[in-house]
């Protein structure tokens, strides 16, 4: 599935309210989510902090939690640095800057009933793909 250009409703770059154009494309090996993104401009970014444009690979683990501000503040206590917050469909994501111990970055991801849904629906959507489906998700 591909989410082409995906905006945020709030989004803060290392204390700054950057927003790079990104596009997602999900699928799924089992239950583990895999993401490619593509970053379509020069905005700072935390994808621009790891890769030039036309470079590529891995860059972050993500966790669904269900306590996210505890989990923020656990992040934090340990010395990481909040990278990337953003707000989007309802729920809270955040990047830490987990490079010095992972070689990436670590996303923490709210998870409220209607985004373990959505995520569902995406999952279910890869299981029935096609070829010649149409990956295009509308938001």
């Amino acid at each position: 599935m591909v989410v082409p250009h995906h905006k945020t409703d709030k989004f803060h770059y290392r204390g700054t309210p950057q927003e790079a154009d990104v596009s997602y494309a999900f699928g799924y090996l089992g239950d583990m989510m895999i993401q490619f993104i593509q970053q379509h401009d020069e905005t700072p970014s935390i994808y621009r902090d790891m890769y030039k444009a036309g470079e590529e690979g891995y860059h972050h683990l993500g966790l669904l939690v269900h306590d996210f501000e505890a989990e923020y503040k656990r992040l934090q206590d340990a010395g990481f640095v909040d990278a990337c917050r953003l707000y989007a469909d309802e729920v809270d994501a955040c990047y830490f800057d987990t490079r010095s111990v992972s070689g990436g970055f670590t996303e923490l991801h709210g998870d409220p009933k209607h985004i373990l849904g959505t995520f569902a629906q995406w999952k279910r959507a890869h299981e029935l793909f096609k070829p010649g489906d149409d990956p295009i998700m509308t938001r």
